[in-house]
């Protein structure tokens, strides 16, 4: 019998509800965790868009008792999580529901952490750092892409730092995801394709991830194939909800697929960049994707092709250099279908910014299970062909 514990496979996910009007069940599940008072983590675009007033009727509705915080910017910052926490507390609050894109989600998770644990958020930075349980999450995402309603993985921007940080722990997987593709009819086509590009980079480099593996494997490519097959069409007709839900779907196979498996350089430049330039990380991840996987390819050739097939390339005859050309094709391809088609320098990077970027993507938890081994010079000189 084999000893060896590196054959054993983890898979953590949150229990899931799927499927429109998934948000309608919101108080059940406030009141499963015995809600004293909730705290709903939303933003002020989620707010405009109805989505926070129609959670909060749902708790009304069932006599639970709530207080709102939409104090959450587009890349949540560290100040951010630090006064959620304190409001928490003011407030005797015992259950998180997160409502809104990746940005209150995130934001949430540090509330929880901080409430849980005391000390700033900055002190759980990198892999299993936190020691207590937080409260219950129920998380209602409403953008199909980031996955942090099925994910452990908390991104938090470091303003002082220029810096996103990342904190991996099954700590803050959500207790609940209620992943309803209604709420996603609000995003306008530019957040559509940011979010839909996110999660198919989630789900080529959880496939190419060394911590990948049969139980996130299928995931990945089930992911690839999906928004592969409907994320052009759903940018071009924002408001056929079978479009959504499929997107929806391979978000979120997409995210149990990288919260198990981790990612790779792609993430960890893109992290890099979104904290120096506050970009949408969907954007820095498209700007990236072609270049890494140039990067890369050599080191995963086999799994590479299997990415290539999932986006409908007929491989046959192929020679690997082919492969690689025409995958990288069809990723270049999809990112103008869907209209990401900026560089690094449109979007501020200068020359002299890369040294930097390049120092903190090194640091980064993602770049650990990079196929490919990349010092100081190899990222930079990916920066430099994405500029």
């Amino acid at each position: 019998m084999s000893s060896d514990i590196s054959n054993l496979r983890k898979f953590v996910s949150p229990e899931i509800i799927f499927g429109a009007g998934a948000r309608n069940s919101v108080a059940n599940y406030a009141k499963n965790f015995g809600a004293r008072k909730v705290l709903v983590v939303s933003d002020p675009g989620v707010a405009e868009a109805g989505w926070l007033q129609e959670v909060c009727d749902l708790l009304e509705a069932a006599d639970i008792d709530y207080v709102c915080f939409t104090d959450v910017s587009p890349n949540p910052r560290t100040s951010e999580v630090m006064q959620g926490a304190q409001f928490y507390q003011e407030h005797h609050c015992n259950v998180i529901v997160a409502i809104g894109g990746g940005s209150p989600m995130d934001c949430a998770k540090g509330i929880g952490i901080v409430s849980a644990n005391g000390r700033h958020i900055l002190d759980y930075e990198g892999i299993d750092t936190i020691h207590l349980p937080i409260p219950p999450l129920i998380f209602i995402p409403t953008t199909a892409g980031t996955s942090a309603d099925v994910s452990q993985f908390a991104i938090i921007s470091d303003p002082v730092d220029q810096v996103k940080i990342s904190i991996v722990s099954k700590a803050v997987v959500p207790d609940v995801a209620l992943i309803d593709p209604e709420t996603t009819v609000t995003m306008d086509p530019f957040l559509s394709a940011c979010t839909g590009v996110d999660a198919m980079v989630h789900a080529i480099e959880a496939f190419v991830s060394t911590g990948a593996g049969p139980l996130t494997d299928m995931h990945a490519l089930d992911a690839i194939r999906l928004i592969n097959e409907n994320l052009t069409a759903l940018v071009n007709d924002p408001s056929d909800i079978r479009l959504r839900e499929q997107v929806m779907l391979g978000s979120m196979k997409a995210g149990l697929a990288f919260s198990n498996a981790i990612l790779g350089a792609v993430h960890a430049m893109s992290h890099s960049l979104g904290g120096y330039l506050d970009l949408p990380h969907g954007l820095c991840n498209a700007m990236l994707l072609e270049h890494v996987i140039d990067f890369n390819y050599k080191e995963a050739e086999d799994r590479f092709k299997v990415i290539a097939e999932s986006l409908a390339i007929d491989t046959r005859g192929m020679s690997s250099v082919q492969v690689q050309k025409a995958l990288i094709g069809r990723v270049t391809t999809l990112k103008q279908e869907v209209g990401l088609t900026q560089r690094l320098a449109e979007s501020g990077v200068s020359l002299t910014d890369i040294p930097t970027l390049s120092e903190k993507a090194l640091h980064d938890p993602c770049i650990l299970t990079n196929p490919r081994k990349s010092n100081q010079r190899d990222v930079e000189a990916v920066y430099e062909e994405a500029l």
